[in-house]
């Protein structure tokens, strides 16, 4: 049978079979016209994506086993919150730019299809540095530690500044942008002195930053998901899922992200402990570390972050 990393080639191409699908149906019939999503639909979609990933849970346990159903379950998790912050970024973004909220969901969608080619090569690359160089995962628990401690003593960060970001001068420098919309499209070409000359407008300005952002943010997702499985198949799988539900709930999510004050800091700790749990294994002489007690942990922190915000947030004067 005709493998690739790993796995037969049939489960790959089922898998992107399956995404392909849920694009269309996203695009092609659910928002074939522009229109400003609502709440309500966000949410809908948003339980959708995520039946739709456990369904594929359930999937990975029957084909593959509980341990790497549970791992596909922990990195599902840790890859979903993780991008919690690209919702933050995503909104200031359409801000900055004046992206009418009818208009986001192509962005959006087309930034998927950048996100699968990205994460994808991202993936391969990681996959291969691990198979050879099985060392290179105490660079990146390392990495995760570090991290993990370093946003548990950062203090708040101011509002992002778009107008110093590198790319948006490249793009102001280099080519010509519509100061108006053209409906959804990308590009148009304008008249000027007799020739027809190609603008890019702002959505396709915005579309590019968030795939650059995405970028920045995968610097901590793929080492997360490397250290809880060394599966390409889970890695690339639960990234996925966790970024198509992601999308759609931040219709939903991005007036209210800010209220999880407290998640940020249980995903520190989820990082630090992904990460030491990469150092303690061999020096607590186990072969793997069980991946019941990862998936305990993670979820028991995440649900800490968010239940200790909602409480914070409804007894601000009881918490110090």
């Amino acid at each position: 049978m005709t493998e690739w990393m790993d796995k037969p080639v049939w489960m790959w191409m089922g898998f992107l079979t399956l995404v392909g699908a849920l694009l269309y149906i996203d695009l092609g019939v659910l928002h074939k016209k522009a229109h400003e999503v609502s709440f309500r639909e966000s949410m809908l979609t948003t339980l959708f994506y995520v039946a739709v990933a456990l369904a594929f849970g359930g999937f990975v346990w029957w084909k593959m086993g509980a341990v790497p159903f549970k791992e596909y379950l922990t990195g599902y998790i840790v890859e979903y919150t993780l991008s919690m912050d690209n919702i933050f970024v995503m909104s200031v973004i359409f801000s900055y730019l004046g992206i009418p909220r009818s208009f986001q969901h192509r962005v959006l969608f087309w930034g998927i299809m950048g996100v699968i080619i990205l994460r994808g090569i991202m993936i391969a690359v990681g996959a291969a540095l691990v198979h050879k160089f099985e060392w290179i995962l105490f660079v990146f628990a390392a990495f995760l530690v570090f991290t993990g401690i370093k946003m548990l003593v950062a203090k708040h960060e101011g509002e992002m500044d778009l107008e110093k970001n590198p790319l948006l001068k490249y793009l102001r420098n280099h080519f010509k942008i519509t100061s108006e919309f053209h409906g959804q499209k990308f590009f148009v070409k304008k008249e000027e002195n007799g020739k027809l000359v190609q603008y890019i407008t702002p959505l396709f300005v915005a579309l590019l930053l968030i795939e650059a952002a995405d970028v920045v943010f995968a610097v901590d997702s793929i080492p997360a998901i490397f250290a809880i499985t060394k599966d390409p198949y889970i890695v690339f799988t639960s990234n996925l899922f966790a970024i198509l539900g992601l999308r759609s709930l931040y219709f939903s999510l991005s007036a209210m992200v800010d209220k999880f004050a407290y998640l940020k800091r249980a995903l520190a700790l989820v990082l630090i402990f992904i990460g030491g749990k990469v150092f303690a294994t061999p020096l607590l002489g186990l072969e793997k570390f069980p991946a019941g007690i990862s998936l305990g942990v993670t979820v028991g922190l995440l649900a800490w972050g968010v239940l200790w915000s909602l409480w914070r947030g409804k007894n601000p004067k009881k918490v110090a």
